[in-house]
């Protein structure tokens, strides 16, 4: 079957996404892993489908590199705002629902799309810092020379360690930079580094005020480019109007046969 895609990144955080609001598109994990190949399909860290939910402006479902169905992903959730107004659904400000539950989000004239995530409740810190509920799970360590570190080496083994190998993790490694943070991390699913992880840069942002109550925004260097992450600390671990701001951008769209 051919099928029609489009390709866009949110700070370097690539992805392949179908408008499925017509329920025409069921694809199998090897189809999707397929897509996601950036040798023989298109390239990606993950796929999306836009669909449609009774109450919503639109649904989102994610798909890791390796076929999987994944969890909420802050940089694909720009990405798809960004797509659904590029196909039709325009508005000044939108409502859809993820795997983990309902999102807001507004288009701004910067290019950048500020996405609310889901509010945080617990933080367990130890060796270092473990965030369930940014959208997906997320251990943060704190380094001295981030730019220079083996992230693919040392993610890959707290990925894998007794403790998260069954259900895995994102691993960030975070270095305070001046006035920002600079964030590099180890995906589940795709299994290596990526440029940028939304919902990671999101647990780095409020791991890193912990102990400062009120409202912050936090600004992110990422290997694509640069975020903000915006939040309110309520205190005993409790974080809400948290926002992801940055850019969800067009690559290119294209036809592509899937067997």
């Amino acid at each position: 079957m051919n099928i029609q895609f489009s390709k866009y990144q949110g700070t370097g955080n690539d992805f392949v996404i179908i408008d499925n609001r017509d329920g025409s598109i069921s694809l199998s994990n090897q189809q999707i892993a397929f897509l996601c190949d950036r040798r023989f399909g298109v390239g990606g860290d993950g796929l999306m489908l836009l669909g449609t939910a009774t109450g919503y402006d639109f649904s989102m479902t994610y798909y890791n590199a390796d076929g999987t169905e994944g969890t909420m992903c802050g940089n694909g959730g720009r990405c798809l705002v960004q797509f659904a107004h590029d196909n039709g659904i325009v508005k000044d400000h939108y409502k859809f629902i993820a795997i983990d539950g309902p999102h807001e989000a507004t288009i701004h004239n910067n290019g950048w799309v500020h996405l609310k995530m889901s509010d945080v409740k617990s933080v367990e810190t130890g060796e270092g810092f473990f965030v369930t509920n940014t959208g997906s799970p997320h251990f943060i360590k704190i380094v001295h020379g981030v730019e220079q570190l083996d992230v693919f080496t040392e993610g890959k083994a707290i990925r894998y360690n007794d403790r998260f190998t069954k259900e895995g993790i994102n691993v960030n490694f975070v270095e305070h930079q001046q006035d920002h943070l600079f964030v590099r991390t180890y995906e589940r699913g795709v299994e290596n580094e990526t440029y940028s992880c939304g919902t990671g840069v999101t647990a780095a942002a409020i791991t890193s005020c912990l102990q400062k109550q009120g409202e912050h925004e936090i600004q992110i260097q990422t290997l694509g480019g640069k975020l903000a992450v915006s939040f309110k600390n309520l205190g005993g671990g409790h974080f809400n109007q948290i926002w992801l701001k940055g850019p969800g951008t067009f690559v290119y769209k294209a036809s592509i046969h899937v067997k």
